[in-house]
């Protein structure tokens, strides 16, 4: 497929309310896939309505979106944090034991999120990255590799949190805080559903977002061209 014709939603020019994909009547660029892949919309949408396990999924996932607001004033204003949306979504999915793989470096916040986990009734599989102990050395790393040089470290291991998470036959799983590329291979290899409870942004105490709000501001240099 030619570059020209990937889809840029992103870059859409029309503002939300004026879009295809918001009302039928909707405006659009030339390379929107809403009016343009009408025959993939329509397959996904036989997709959802002919596997009752996903169309529950997507039933269950758009009433936690739904309850996510109060009305005050008819206005829609938000109501709770992703952690609670979290906990609703498993309940009305029934899933009673849940995985829980996390990083080493948000240990804290891992404690306390098991302990909300737990005081709402769910059985907690947690798994740290630093699981099994292995060297980076074992996969061919060397000392510059590391963190600190001056101390032999232990790997990130997250195919083996998710082989633990999938032996503890965990019914949905919840990362917290796994490096770039790690958060992948978990991904990759875990059984159940999983859902991203915050990822790691070290230098932005892990809210990569703030980069983007002061994008013209302080991190103009993501803008141009840049290398490590």
């Amino acid at each position: 497929m030619d570059a020209a014709q990937l889809p840029r939603c992103a870059a859409c020019p029309f503002k939300a309310h004026e879009r295809i994909c918001s009302r039928a009547d909707g405006k659009h660029p030339e390379n929107c896939p809403t009016a343009g892949q009408t025959g993939v919309r329509d397959v996904c949408l036989a997709k959802l309505k002919n596997d009752p396990d996903l169309l529950r999924f997507a039933q269950e996932s758009t009433w936690v979106e739904s309850d996510g607001y109060t009305h005050k004033d008819g206005i829609p204003r938000p109501a709770r944090p992703r952690i609670a949306e979290i906990i609703d979504f498993c309940r009305r999915m029934g899933y009673r034991r849940l995985g829980f793989v996390f990083c080493m470096g948000l240990r804290q916040e891992a404690a306390a999120t098991q302990k909300i986990l737990e005081a709402n009734g769910f059985e907690v599989a947690s798994v740290v990255c630093k699981i099994g102990g292995t060297p980076k050395s074992e996969i061919g790393l060397p000392l510059a590799a590391q963190i600190n040089p001056n101390h032999p470290e232990s790997m990130c291991n997250p195919i083996m949190q998710a082989e633990v998470c999938n032996a503890m036959a965990v019914e949905f799983n919840i990362l917290l805080g796994l490096c770039v590329g790690h958060d992948t291979l978990a991904l990759q290899h875990l059984k159940a559903p999983a859902t991203i409870f915050a990822v790691k942004d070290r230098l932005l105490g892990h809210n990569p977002l703030a980069a983007i709000y002061t994008l013209e501001v302080y991190h103009r240099y993501l803008l141009a061209p840049f290398s490590d």
